[in-house]
């Protein structure tokens, strides 16, 4: 970089450019004069080549190759900053109990354990410490648009680092944040104290503060986010998020929809979803966990403390704080302010098929930060399975006279109890087998599986790993290599589990179960497609025919 000449000076005035002090402008020797226009530069500035600037001022930043600014009103770091690494976000709970301390290269996994490891306080400190300094490196009294990034009609980015290839178009106010490469920001867009990473898009509105945002996440139309933590693939539209550990895929569309002081995982809103974090006595201090799957449908509400298992659907409004984590793939609904709760039945619905297999195919990211596990059969979801059944089966041999079963709560039928416990036996054979066919060596333990954020991993391997900790980057190596492994140590827990050889027999029953549970869902699919399911199609006309071609053409049959 090299100070401007005296005629460069001249041609730039000439071109409606002026400075506070030409001396702290720097360019690259082959930098576009021609490409720059009716500026205004304050501070020091640094210019390289292909450089496109037109009706923008800008102070204390470097502009690298093929960057363009156009009419952007200030683009400006006014003090030293961190760029955003280093804030404080309050997730899950309100009170900040369960802050994270964000940074650039952040994964949903490491903001998992420091969140919900608290009782690790050693680690929990180590681990912050690491982020501190990393947020230190990062500090400058200068920003970075990257290379080949437009920022168009901005009002005001302010302490932002632009990576590669980052969009912005028309956003209101950026800053104190980072956006990685790829990063898109559109029209009207608000954010402050914020990291974007790789890929994601913030559009239309979307309102954010203390917030970070996944790779390939899409936020917009409005949505608004505070003390937030938003991880792979999620897409959060319209509603609300305070004080969320938003894991992969949580999905939100709704205006009326509410998401507050909770953990998400492959996470689904419907209509009016809502929850309270506190019961006006001790302040905002209670959380909920909705695991891998859960769904709220329309007018679902939930009052924390609460927890469901995995892949629950919750209908109707639930206030009695239940608990029901190891009962897995169940309906929980409300009836008269009654929690009723039928496990093992999402097990019978096609849309949890759907779910399973749509995460995988809608996975679009370019790196993979996070280590997301899509697997239906797993070790993870096989434990509580097994539990489930022991659970229930206690419950039966208990009251054996009771029509009404009270667990956690929540009231279970007799006889729902009785068939969840069929299905859940289907599902255990079914994973059983599927992990053991899967993977490759031997037995290890039948230890108990744990979801972080995405990923499926022994609680033994991972209290090892945390035992062992150095520094955040083995900690994710770790990680990684565990999940590099994951299909043989499935197949060892499996085994573990199983407790002696896995025999063709034992395939063969693996098979003829999966086969039985796909017959169920595969009916609730035909019944969802069936001709009863028709009404609304072919709404001109009155023969049955038309109207079932229209309904087949409108859904690809």
């Amino acid at each position: 970089m090299r100070n401007l000449t005296e005629n460069e000076i001249l041609t730039l005035k000439s071109q409606g450019c002026s400075a506070e002090s030409w001396r702290n402008i720097f360019v690259a020797d082959n930098f576009a004069i021609d490409n720059i226009e009716r500026c205004r530069f304050e501070g020091r500035v640094e210019i390289e080549a292909d450089v496109t600037l037109r009706g923008s001022t800008i102070c204390n930043y470097h502009l690298c190759q093929g960057a363009k600014i156009l009419d952007t009103l200030r683009l400006e770091t006014r003090h030293s900053s961190t760029f955003g690494n280093g804030v404080e976000v309050a997730a899950v709970n309100e009170n900040g109990g369960r802050s994270v301390a964000i940074y650039n290269e952040l994964t949903a996994q490491c903001a998992y354990i420091v969140a919900m490891y608290r009782h690790r306080k050693e680690l929990i400190q180590k681990i912050s410490d690491q982020i501190a300094e990393y947020a230190e490196s990062q500090r400058s009294v200068m920003g970075v648009v990257g290379e080949n990034s437009t920022i168009l009609g901005a009002r005001f980015v302010r302490e932002v680092n632009i990576g590669k290839g980052v969009t912005i178009e028309g956003a209101s106010l950026l800053e104190n944040g980072t956006l990685l490469d790829g990063a898109y920001i559109g029209i009207d867009v608000k954010a402050k104290d914020f990291i974007a990473v790789d890929n994601s898009k913030i559009d239309r509105g979307a309102i954010l503060e203390r917030v970070f945002i996944g790779e390939d996440c899409l936020i917009s139309n409005g949505f608004t986010a505070v003390d937030s933590l938003i991880f792979a693939s999620s897409h959060l539209e319209n509603g609300e998020a305070c004080s969320i550990f938003a894991g992969p895929y949580t999905v939100s569309h709704h205006k009326s929809s509410l998401l507050i002081a909770g953990i998400f995982s492959f996470f689904n809103a419907g209509s009016g979803t809502n929850q309270s974090n506190h019961l006006f006595k001790s302040g905002a201090i209670h959380q909920a966990v909705h695991r891998r799957g859960t769904k709220f449908a329309s007018g679902g509400y939930v009052m924390a403390p609460a927890a469901e298992g995995e892949f629950t659907t919750v209908i109707g409004r639930h206030t009695k704080h239940h608990d029901t984590s190891l009962l897995p793939y169940s309906y929980l609904i409300e009836n008269d302010g009654v929690s009723y709760l039928m496990p093992a039945f999402a097990l019978r619905s096609y849309g949890t098929v759907r779910d399973v297999e749509k995460w995988a195919k809608r996975d679009k990211r370019k790196i993979g930060y996070d280590i997301v596990n899509y697997e239906e059969y797993n070790p993870v979801l096989a434990g509580k399975v097994a539990d489930a059944i022991a659970i229930l089966d206690t419950l039966l041999a208990e009251n054996p006279d009771a029509e009404l079963l009270h667990y956690n709560n929540c009231v279970i039928k007799r006889s729902v109890a009785q068939r969840g416990v069929a299905l859940y036996h289907l599902y255990l054979t079914a994973a059983i087998g599927a992990m053991i066919k899967a993977g490759k060596g031997a037995a290890t333990t039948a230890s108990k599986w744990v979801d972080i954020a995405g990923q499926y991993i022994s609680k033994e391997a991972l209290d090892d790993i945390l035992d062992n900790f150095i520094d955040i980057r083995s900690l994710n190596v770790a990680l990684s290599d565990f999940n590099f492994c994951y299909e043989d140590k499935a197949r060892g827990w499996a085994l573990a589990y199983l407790g002696r050889e896995f025999t063709k027999r034992d395939l063969a029953a693996a098979e003829e179960a999966h086969a039985a549970l796909r017959k169920i869902t595969d009916a609730d699919r035909a019944a969802d497609i069936s001709q009863a399911m028709s009404i609304g199609y072919g709404i001109d006309s009155t023969e049955t025919d038309e109207i079932l071609a229209d309904f087949s053409a409108v859904h690809g049959l």
